[in-house]
């Protein structure tokens, strides 16, 4: 960013509020961290982005921001702004999938990503299914491995395929996989897990607590229209959308000391 001054931290300093001041320029009107702060960084104003889920009991960390509301409500808050992408970095297709297109799964082939029910589903069904992440695994007839992608390549698998395989079984605080498919046109099936019930329409995909009940559901999302998917993602999840929620709790944090209720302020 052309704009950006970037002042060197050593990691070891980030930590510590009191060691981190020092580096924040003097006629800085807020900080904003992407790691867990106990306290403001001398007399600066801050608000900081919780990434991950914290371990049950653990203490919270003062003016937190979560990535939904899910995210919020399991560490007893209501603040939160959903994470965006900018569509530009994503191959829209706006003609309808056909029932011959490929299933796609992408992303780490951990058991908590629920890869296995699309593996499951490639085995019984005999549908076609590309599997894009780390760690090659032993697979066979319908199912592809394709490793590890670079932008552009998961660019274009998104965009060529029916649906995008989302069965979450743990609660994700967001999943940015999902934005990268609806961006793309494409339909998500997903799981009641985590942030997915607010990131999946009827309209953009469907929720599904059985392997079972997503093979059905695949059956038809073929059906849903690429157009809406852009248009959810484009209404809601754009890095612009955002940037100006985040910019509304900057606002409020600097008029009344404290981070307002809700998405941003809402």
């Amino acid at each position: 960013v052309p704009e950006a001054t970037v002042v060197a931290v050593p990691p070891r300093k980030l930590a510590d509020p009191a060691t981190l001041a020092p580096y924040v320029p003097r006629d800085a009107a807020i900080v904003h961290t992407h790691f867990p702060l106990r306290s403001a960084p001398g007399s600066f104003p801050f608000v900081q982005t919780v990434h991950r889920n914290l371990k049950p009991g653990a203490p919270s960390y003062p003016n937190s921001i979560f990535l939904s509301r899910d995210h919020a409500r399991r560490h007893n808050s209501e603040v939160f702004v959903y994470n965006g992408l900018d569509p530009a970095d994503y191959v829209f297709r706006r003609f309808p999938r056909r029932p011959s297109q490929y299933d796609l799964f992408l992303g780490a082939l951990h058991s908590a990503k629920g890869y296995h029910w699309a593996v499951e589903a490639a085995k019984r069904t005999g549908h076609r299914l590309i599997v894009a992440g780390g760690w090659r695994p032993s697979f066979t007839g319908s199912i592809k491995f394709v490793g590890e992608v670079d932008g552009t390549t998961k660019a274009a698998l998104l965009a060529r395929a029916r649906c995008l395989w989302n069965p979450a079984a743990w609660d994700e605080p967001f999943g940015l996989v999902t934005i990268e498919a609806l961006l793309s046109g494409t339909p998500v099936l997903g799981t009641h897990r985590g942030a997915l019930p607010e990131l999946i329409t009827p309209e953009v995909g469907a929720l599904c607590d059985t392997v079972d009940d997503m093979i059905a559901a695949a059956e038809s999302i073929h059906t849903r229209n690429p157009a809406a998917c852009r248009a959810r993602a484009e209404r809601h999840f754009t890095h612009l959308v955002m940037a100006e929620g985040y910019a509304r709790m900057y606002a409020h944090v600097l008029a009344t000391g404290a981070l307002p209720l809700g998405q941003a302020g809402t």
